[in-house]
C-alpha cells in the first residue's frame, strides 16, 4: 500500500528514537482520505501535534511523488475521530462532508486583542448562516489562527447538522483540474454548490489563475445567491492579491473583512498556557514568560518549541528549565536561517508577485521579472551566506557585477519607497516563518 511505502520512506529520513516514538503510532484512516486529503490517527494530542507541526509537510511531499498530488495531512487523535457523516444533497444523493480538525474549536482558540474581532465574526455567522455577513473574508500573517477560525466555524455548523465544505484554494484548483480532466464537471458543481458553508483557505493562490477564477466566481455567486455561508483566508486584503479579477475583488468585498493581527505579549502567554494544557506540558511561570517574550508571532512555530523542550526534557528525565528554552530559541533561529535555500527564497517571491519561477531565473527583462529577481538577490544576500558570483550563476546572470548593480537599485528603493520596502518585510517574514514551520 502507497501510505506504508510513503512511511518507510520516512524512516529512512528520520532517527530511530523519533520514528519509533511517533510515526510508528500512525494509523492510516483509508475511509476518511480521499485523493487530496490523507488522514492518520494516532493514540493522543501530544502525538498528534509533534507530528502535525515537523513532519505534515513532509509526509505530503512523500505522498505527492506517488500520487502526482499533494494532499492535506489530518492527523487525528483516536479519542476525537469523528465519523464521516453522510448528508443528502437536494437531489437525494449522498455527500460525504470534509474532515475538520477536531481541536479546532471556538473553546480552543485563544482571544486577545489582535484576533477578537474575527473571532466574533466568526461565533456569529456560525449563530446565523448568511444572515448576519455574508461572504466573509478574514486576512493575516502565516500561523495566526486564520485556519483554527475556519475549522472552528466548520466544527460548530457540522453539528447542528449544515452541510460544511471546508478546503484550501489549492485543493479546489486541484478538485477542478481532475475534473475537467475526467470529464466530471457535473459533480464538482454539485459538490460545491450545494453546501450550506463553503470555507476556503489562503484563497491568494488563486491569483493569476484565470481558469479557476473563472469557476469560483459562478461558484460564488450560486451560493450567495442562495443565502449559503461563505468564508474565505487570505495573508492579504482582496485589493492586494496580484492577479486576482476586479469582478472577484468587489464580491469579496461585498461582505465583512476582518484581519488578524500578530499576537500581543499578554495573548502569547495565553496561547503557550493553552497549548501547555493541551499537550499535558509542565512549564514554570517564569519560563512561559520567557518563551513569550523571545518566540515570534506565528502560533504554529511557539507550538512546535514547547513540544520539541517537551522532548527533550522527556528523554533527559527532567523538568523543562529557563536554560533548555534558552537553548531551544536559539537553536530554532539557527535552523531557520541555514535551512532557508534558493529555491525558497524564489518559491515565495514569485508567488507574491505571480510570475512563474523559471521567469525569474530567466535572462528576461521584463520589468516585473526584474524587479523579482532583484528582490530575490536582495532576501537572499541578507537571508543566506551564498556569494554574488554564486547568485550570478544560480540566477544565469552574466557576472557577479550584475548581482551587485541589482543589488544597489533595490536597496536604494527599499530606502525611498514605502511600499517596496513593505512588500519586501513581508516577503522576508514569510520565507523565515514558513522555514520555521518546516524545521519544528
Amino acid at each position: 500500500m502507497i501510505e506504508n511505502s510513503i512511511l518507510n520512506e520516512l524512516k529512512k529520513e528520520i532517527s530511530e528514537a523519533e520514528y519509533s516514538a511517533y510515526i510508528s503510532k500512525m494509523k492510516y484512516d483509508e475511509n476518511a482520505s480521499k485523493s487530496d486529503l490523507v488522514v492518520f490517527v494516532v493514540p493522543n494530542i501530544y502525538i498528534a501535534n509533534w507530528i502535525k507541526t515537523k513532519y505534515s509537510d513532509q509526509i505530503a511531499h512523500l505522498f505527492e511523488t506517488y500520487r502526482k498530488i499533494k494532499p492535506e495531512i489530518r492527523i487525528i487523535v483516536e479519542s476525537q475521530k469523528k465519523d464521516v457523516k453522510s448528508l443528502k444533497t437536494p437531489g437525494g444523493k449522498p455527500q460525504i462532508r470534509n474532515i475538520l480538525n477536531p481541536s479546532y474549536t471556538f473553546d480552543s482558540f485563544v482571544i486577545g486583542e489582535s484576533n477578537r474581532f474575527a473571532y466574533e465574526i466568526a461565533k456569529k455567522i456560525s449563530q446565523k448562516q448568511a444572515e448576519a455577513y455574508n461572504p466573509v473574508w478574514i486576512y493575516g500573517g502565516t500561523g495566526l489562527g486564520k485556519t483554527h477560525i475556519l475549522n472552528a466555524i466548520g466544527n460548530n455548523v457540522s453539528e447542528k447538522n449544515k452541510n460544511v465544505i471546508y478546503v484550501t484554494a489549492e485543493q479546489f484548483l486541484n478538485d477542478f483540474l481532475t475534473r475537467i480532466q475526467n470529464h466530471t464537471m457535473d459533480r464538482f458543481r454539485d459538490k460545491y454548490r450545494n453546501c450550506d458553508y463553503l470555507l476556503i483557505d489562503d484563497v491568494q493562490f488563486f491569483g493569476g489563475k484565470e481558469s479557476v477564477q473563472e469557476e469560483f466566481f459562478h461558484t460564488f455567486n450560486e451560493l450567495h445567491g442562495k443565502k449559503k455561508q461563505i468564508v474565505m483566508t487570505s495573508d492579504k486584503t482582496p485589493k492586494q492579491i496580484l492577479g486576482l479579477e476586479e469582478r472577484l475583488k468587489s464580491r469579496f468585498e461585498w461582505g465583512m473583512i476582518a484581519d488578524i493581527q500578530p499576537p500581543g505579549l499578554e495573548t502569547k502567554i495565553a496561547i503557550i498556557i493553552q497549548k501547555c494544557h493541551l499537550n499535558q506540558i509542565e512549564i514554570d511561570k517564569e519560563i512561559i514568560n520567557y518563551l513569550a517574550s523571545n518566540i515570534n508571532d506565528n502560533i504554529r512555530q511557539i507550538e512546535g518549541i514547547i513540544l520539541k523542550l517537551n522532548a527533550q526534557a522527556s528523554i533527559i528525565g527532567q523538568n523543562i528549565s529557563l536554560t533548555m528554552a534558552k537553548n531551544a530559541i536559539k537553536d530554532t533561529q539557527k535552523e531557520n536561517l541555514e535551512n532557508i535555500t534558493l529555491e525558497n527564497i524564489i518559491k515565495t517571491v514569485s508567488k507574491e508577485l505571480n510570475i512563474k519561477p523559471s521567469e525569474i531565473k530567466s535572462k528576461s527583462r521584463n520589468k516585473t521579472t526584474a524587479n523579482a529577481r532583484r528582490i530575490v538577490i536582495y532576501l537572499a544576500r541578507t537571508l543566506t551566506p551564498n556569494s554574488m558570483p554564486h547568485l550570478a550563476q544560480f540566477l544565469n546572470m552574466k557576472d557577479h557585477s550584475s548581482v551587485s548593480k541589482a543589488m544597489k537599485i533595490i536597496t536604494t528603493e527599499i530606502a525611498e519607497n514605502i511600499n517596496i520596502k513593505m512588500m519586501v518585510d513581508e516577503m522576508k517574514k514569510k520565507i523565515q516563518s514558513e522555514q520555521g514551520d518546516k524545521t519544528m
